[in-house]
């Protein structure tokens, strides 16, 4: 299993953005998807995640200002980021839960800034 994210990038002060990951290989049964993101210095922490049904949970960081989806026929999930502040400056990672192991993206930077 791969997974592959896109979508970061530079962005002023209250700007969106949307990131975007699909994985690969062959996913069969339940899993969870979520983003996660790290900046200098901090550890990495969690953003959101959503499960297999839809439901979806949210750290307070972004709660209120992302919405995160999928696409089950995709094996994809997204990230909507909007009304973002520097302090979101990060790279962004996606993780794939499944079969009790954790598989992650490469990472996307964020970079909110004015």
């Amino acid at each position: 299993v791969q997974l592959q994210a896109s979508g970061g990038g530079f962005v002023q002060p209250g700007g969106s953005l949307r990131l975007s990951c699909a994985a690969s290989g062959r996913i069969l049964g339940g899993n969870v998807m979520g983003w996660y993101r790290q900046s200098p210095g901090k550890q990495r922490e969690l953003v959101a995640y959503i499960i297999n049904n839809g439901a979806a949970n949210y750290a307070d960081a972004m709660k209120g200002r992302s919405n995160i989806s999928r696409d089950r026929a995709k094996n994809a999930v997204y990230l909507q980021m909007n009304s973002l502040k520097p302090e979101d400056t990060a790279v962004y990672y996606c993780k794939l839960s499944y079969r009790g192991n954790d598989y992650w993206g490469q990472g996307t930077q964020v970079t909110v800034s004015s």
